[in-house]
C-alpha cells in the first residue's frame, strides 16, 4: 500500500486533465496565482454542470454543498531538497534546529492544491455518490464513511456537510503534512440537522495497529469507499507481479485475502462497500495497471468473505465521461480524448448480518438505523 502515492499520482496525471506535468513539483510549480477565480469558485462553476449530469438526488445534495466550502488562505510546508518526497508542516519545521532545517526547502501551497491535491478535482466523486445512492442509500446523516485512499480533503468535507463523520485513510506523507492544522479536521457544522465530521488517519491500514485501532475507535463503519485505489491492476494484476514496475502496485501489507477479512471486520453488518475507479486505456496489444479497473476480488472470493454482491464490475464508461466533460477533462493544454481515454467501472457489496447487529437501511424506513456515533 505505501506505493499508493506514485501510482495514484500517474493515475491522476491521466485521468483528471489537470496540469500535473511532473507530479506534486508540477503541480506547486504550476499552481495558480491567488487570484479570482479562487478555487471554490472554479469548484461552484464545476458543480453547476455537474448538477445537469448527477444522476441521484445525493449526488445533486453533494454539489450543492461547494457553495458552503471554506476558502483556504495560503499555507506553508517544508519539503527536503535530497528526495523531495519528505514533507513536514510549518509547525514541525519551526520545531527542528535551524541545522536539520537547513535540508529542507519552504514552500507555499494555495487553496487549489490545498482542494485538488495532485489528484484533481474532489468534485470527480460525484459518480462515486450517485453509485451509492442507486444502491439505496439516501441521506449520509450519522453515518460514518471510510474512504480508503482520500487523497483530498475537499469531498470528505462535502461529506460531512451531509451530515456523515467522514474518515479519510491515506498513506501519502504531503496530506499528513498539509492538513496538519486543526481547522483540518473535526467538527463539520451544518444549517440543519446533525452536524458531520472529519477525521483524517494517515498509515497503513490494515497493516498498521494505530491505524486499526483509531477506525475500531470509530466504531463500525457503515460507507467504505474506495475511488482509483482499489483495482484489480494494482492489487491482483492478470500479469505476474514480478513483471510489473512496482511502482505501479500497491503493498496492502497484508494478503489479499486478509484484507477482505479487515474490511468485514470494520464494515457494520448491512454497510455498503463501493470500489469506483476511472481507467485509461490499456496500451496497443499491452496491459497496464492503471487501466484495468476491475475489481481486485471475484464474487466467489466476495461471498466467501462474507459480503453479498449487489453489482460487479459494471461498466460506467458513459456517466464518467459525462463527468469528465463536465470538469473539463477534454480541454485546457492536455486535453483528453474521453471516448477512446476514460474508461470507469464500479463493484457494491453488502457486509452480511450476524446476530448482534442490525443492518443500515436509508433513513425513512420503519426500522431505520442510525450510525452516528
Amino acid at each position: 500500500m505505501y506505493m499508493m502515492v506514485q501510482h495514484i499520482l500517474a493515475s491522476a496525471m491521466m485521468l483528471t486533465g489537470v496540469s500535473i506535468a511532473h507530479g506534486l513539483d508540477g503541480a506547486v510549480e504550476r499552481q495558480p496565482q491567488a487570484a479570482s477565480p479562487n478555487a471554490v469558485e472554479v469548484m461552484v462553476d464545476h458543480a453547476k454542470k455537474l448538477h445537469e449530469v448527477s444522476s441521484t438526488e445525493l449526488g445533486r445534495a453533494f454539489l450543492r454543498e461547494v457553495t458552503r466550502l471554506p476558502a483556504v488562505p495560503s499555507r506553508t510546508m517544508w519539503r527536503d531538497t535530497a528526495t523531495r518526497r519528505e514533507w513536514m508542516s510549518s509547525s514541525a519545521a519551526e520545531a527542528m534546529s535551524e541545522h536539520d532545517r537547513s535540508a529542507y526547502e519552504e514552500l507555499t501551497i494555495n487553496d487549489s492544491i490545498y482542494y485538488n491535491t495532485k489528484y484533481g478535482s474532489p468534485l470527480a466523486y460525484v459518480r462515486t455518490v450517485d453509485v451509492l445512492a442507486s444502491h439505496g442509500m439516501m441521506s449520509l446523516e450519522g453515518r460514518t464513511v471510510l474512504d480508503y485512499g482520500y487523497g483530498s480533503v475537499g469531498h470528505l468535507r462535502l461529506l460531512a456537510l451531509l451530515g456523515a463523520h467522514a474518515v479519510g485513510v491515506d498513506v501519502d506523507p504531503f496530506l499528513a503534512a498539509l492538513y496538519s492544522s486543526p481547522e483540518d479536521q473535526g467538527a463539520v457544522k451544518r444549517l440543519d440537522g446533525r452536524d458531520g465530521a472529519i477525521t483524517l488517519l494517515h498509515g497503513r491500514w490494515p497493516a498498521e495497529a494505530s491505524v486499526i485501532a483509531a477506525i475500531e475507535h470509530k466504531g463500525p463503519v457503515d460507507i467504505f469507499l474506495s475511488k482509483n485505489t482499489l483495482k484489480k491492476g494494482y492489487v491482483t494484476p492478470d500479469l505476474p507481479r514480478e513483471q510489473i514496475d512496482p511502482r505501479m502496485l500497491i503493498d496492502l501489507g497484508v494478503t489479499p485475502e486478509a484484507y477482505l477479512a479487515a474490511l468485514r471486520s470494520v464494515v457494520r453488518p448491512g454497510g455498503l462497500v463501493v470500489i469506483y475507479n476511472l481507467c485509461p486505456a490499456h496500451p496497443a496489444g499491452g496491459y497496464s495497471p492503471m487501466a484495468d479497473g476491475r475489481s481486485p476480488w471475484t464474487e466467489a472470493e466476495w461471498i466467501a468473505a462474507g459480503f453479498e454482491v449487489l453489482s460487479f464490475d459494471v461498466d460506467d464508461h458513459g456517466p464518467a465521461r459525462a463527468m469528465g466533460k463536465a470538469l473539463g477533462w477534454d480541454q485546457g493544454p492536455r486535453p483528453m480524448d474521453l471516448e477512446a481515454g476514460l474508461f470507469a467501472w464500479y463493484t457494491v457489496v453488502r457486509r452480511t448480518e450476524n446476530a448482534q447487529t442490525s443492518p443500515i437501511r436509508p433513513p425513512g424506513g420503519g426500522d431505520a438505523q442510525s450510525a452516528g456515533k
